[in-house]
């Protein structure tokens, strides 16, 4: 699971066969909710009955990355463990020219020596609250969807708002259920949070391309970082004991962390949107970027360096959405999707209770259709915001300006009040930002719009102004003063009336194409309001007919996922659960080391003191997606036995729908993180700690 998400091309539709809808559940299918899990589904299946205890361990030990990745705490003294790759975003920012810590590596010796992360936000969840009830009462019939709209976002204002103020905890509203449920999560916020390791990427991403998705992998796909409070590190007190001994074949093992999203509650009109606008639209532009910034990397070393992490990201990406319009393509999808519409149907007709629900499907595919007349034009001018670094902080400023002048109900939901810490620590991040680099992006990202929404679309002209998409780009970026922190801060604190008279060629921009903006935005947000209110009544059917027995979609809030170690058939032959340290050294061979199969030095040097029967990769059927990277695997006893980074090729239909036979989940064995640390990085400070060895 590289970053959010990540999906491989032809053999998706092969699986798509063996992926089964969540009304006819398969032993360990679910992304399950820490305040409804599925006790009875472990008691009948293994002999296990998660307790109320255990769950509140689980939850408080468990992290989330703001920027899109899970970890846990490891030890009492805030040492949290995620991915290679969810860490990298942190790491990249943290090196230079002269220190590449995401090529290199990088291990602080001692507590002085952790670096402080520029601006990365960690939450744990100490609370859920049912607030449905609320948030429902506040919609009065007979409303629009505008009305709906508003006044659910209000109550949802109110209710983050008064939390907050009450507990000083991040507090959420989440839409479960695709509107048929809303539950209010508490966090508690760490910001101050220092980089202790991370190995070099070529040892966290070994096989690169090839391997992807494969099995058997031999990744170290880890990092860890420690939360710090008061300028002392964090004292925990629920983590997870690392288990030396690992897990074994056929173990009952389980994932806590923060899937990203999936599609498997959505209808036959929304996957069909999906597959004919969405997926495509996303799949052009991530491939027309991954071919410029080959070509830039390609230029220099120090711009392979600056693109390495962003070039990473729609390298997989594209992978991801190859899978994605590939699963999308085959009849078996919608077969099944209509066939459980069918079923729901049918029985919403036999209670007049739910006689209702039939009207919630043309709704459904009414509204969506609303959104795909929109859908372009919000995806360019408003939800990617261009791709560029320097874009986002511009209009993230202007709209912070705008927007905290009006009652926090009324508000875009981001810049409600009980979001401002997380939004001002992104806008003063002090991040590196390049000029050279932003151009590349801003320059693609104008010609991929352009090219989609037309040269005579009125936000296209606005947003090109008389020039070239290239020479468009260079102005903005080159005259623009938003890229320092003590300018942002001035914007930050000015009147609407100031800032409606910035001279700043990249407020001016944002500035003009906004009203377009926002004027695409709220068709989308009223139409998504109008399918809320429709799938709320399909919930209600699905719930009657089918009890507790089912999930909500992944909303990138933590979720219980279980299942076993256990390997799988593939072409007639048996794939083994476990990968090992040695088998490490015998794929480098294979390839004569050569990239990306070669080893880094400092592997090459401390093969004479690896154990290399030692388990490296290994794969389970717990039911994780894209978000779920950095995922602690723990066993029954609640210790930690490795931490999820992938899936194979067979996991890449998930968004829409389970499969068992041989989709599998990869994780990182605890066994090889600590040889590796002490044997190839001499890490024995981390090792102890870790083991709680004084």
């Amino acid at each position: 699971m590289r970053n959010l998400m990540r999906f491989f091309g032809t053999p998706a539709v092969m699986a798509i066969a063996g992926v089964v809808s969540v009304t006819s559940l398969r032993a360990d299918e679910g992304m399950w909710l820490l305040n409804a899990p599925p006790v009875q589904r472990l008691k009948d299946a293994y002999g296990f009955e998660p307790t109320p205890a255990w769950l509140e361990h689980v939850q408080k030990s468990s992290v989330r990355f703001n920027n899109g990745g899970s970890g846990s705490f490891i030890t009492a003294d805030g040492l949290i463990i995620t991915n290679h790759h969810v860490g990298a975003d942190a790491v990249q920012k943290l090196s230079s020219a002269e220190h590449n810590y995401l090529r290199d590596g990088f291990y602080a010796k001692t507590r002085a020596d952790e670096l402080k992360c520029k601006d990365l936000e960690l939450n744990v969840l100490i609370s859920i609250e049912d607030v449905t009830d609320k948030i429902n009462a506040a919609v009065k019939p007979g409303a629009t969807a505008a009305e709906a709209f508003a006044a659910r976002r209000a109550a949802k204002s109110a209710i983050e708002k008064e939390s907050l103020a009450k507990t000083g905890l991040r507090s959420d509203v989440v839409t479960l259920y695709q509107g048929g449920q809303y539950h209010l999560y508490r966090y508690k916020r760490y910001t101050d949070v220092r980089l202790v390791f991370a190995p070099e990427q070529q040892a966290a991403f070994f096989g690169g391309d090839p391997d992807n998705f494969e099995f058997p992998r031999f990744d170290l796909d880890i990092t860890l970082v420690r939360a710090y409070e008061n300028g002392q590190p964090a004292k925990i007190d629920h983590y997870f004991k690392v288990q030396p001994k690992g897990a074994g074949d056929n173990e009952l093992v389980f994932v806590s962390g923060h899937p990203g999203s999936t599609s498997r509650l959505l209808t036959s009109a929304e996957l069909a949107f999906m597959r004919d606008v969405r997926v495509p639209t996303a799949l052009g532009y991530i491939k027309m970027n991954e071919v410029a910034l080959t070509s830039w990397s390609a230029r220099s070393k120090e711009n392979a360096r600056r693109a390495r992490d962003d070039l990473f990201s729609f390298q997989n990406s594209r992978k991801v959405y190859d899978g994605r319009i590939a699963a999308l393509l085959d009849h078996a999808l919608f077969d099944d999707k209509a066939k459980e519409e069918g079923e729901l149907q049918a029985f919403a007709k036999t209670r007049p209770d739910l006689a209702e629900a039939l009207e919630a499907w043309p709704k459904i595919a009414a509204a969506q259709q609303i959104i795909g007349e929109h859908y372009l034009k919000n995806y360019f001018i408003e939800a990617t915001a261009f791709d560029s670094s320097l874009v986002r902080l511009a209009r993230g400023l202007y709209r912070s300006v705008v927007e905290k002048a009006k009652p926090s109900g009324d508000r875009l939901r981001e810049y409600r009040d009980s979001n401002l810490p997380s939004l001002e620590l992104e806008l003063f991040s002090e991040e590196p930002i390049y000029d050279d680099f932003e151009q590349v992006k801003l320059t693609q990202a104008l010609i991929y719009a352009t090219m989609q929404l037309g040269v005579n679309d009125p936000a296209i002209r606005l947003a090109l102004g008389g020039k070239g998409p290239q020479a468009r780009a260079s102005e903005l970026i080159l005259g623009t003063k938003v890229k320092d922190v003590a300018f942002r801060k001035r914007l930050y604190a000015m009147t609407p009336d100031e800032m409606a008279k910035v001279d700043d060629p990249l407020i001016a921009f944002v500035r003009t194409i906004d009203p377009i903006a926002r004027a695409e935005r709220k068709v989308i947000e009223e139409q998504n309001e109008a399918k809320e209110q429709a799938h709320a009544k399909i919930e209600k059917v699905r719930y009657a007919k089918y009890g507790t027995s089912v999930y909500p979609d992944a909303t990138f809030t933590l979720r219980l996922s279980f299942g076993v170690i256990k390997g799988y058939e593939e072409l007639g032959k048996h794939i083994a659960p476990f990968s090992t340290l040695g088998g490490t050294y015998e794929r480098s061979a294979e390839h004569d080391n050569r990239e990306p199969f070669d080893l880094p030095e400092s592997w090459v040097k401390a093969k004479g003191r690896l154990g290399l029967g030692v388990p490296f990769n290994f794969v389970s059927t717990c039911d994780i997606i894209g978000g779920n990277s950095g995922s602690p695997t723990i066993n029954k006893v609640g210790e930690f036995v490795g931490i999820i980074f992938d899936g194979n090729i067979y996991s890449l239909v998930a968004d829409y729908g389970y499969s068992d036979v041989q989709s599998r989940a990869l994780s990182v064995d605890i066994r090889a993180i600590l040889e590796t640390l002490k044997n190839v990085y001499g890490a024995d400070a981390l090792v102890a700690e870790m083991l709680q060895q004084k």
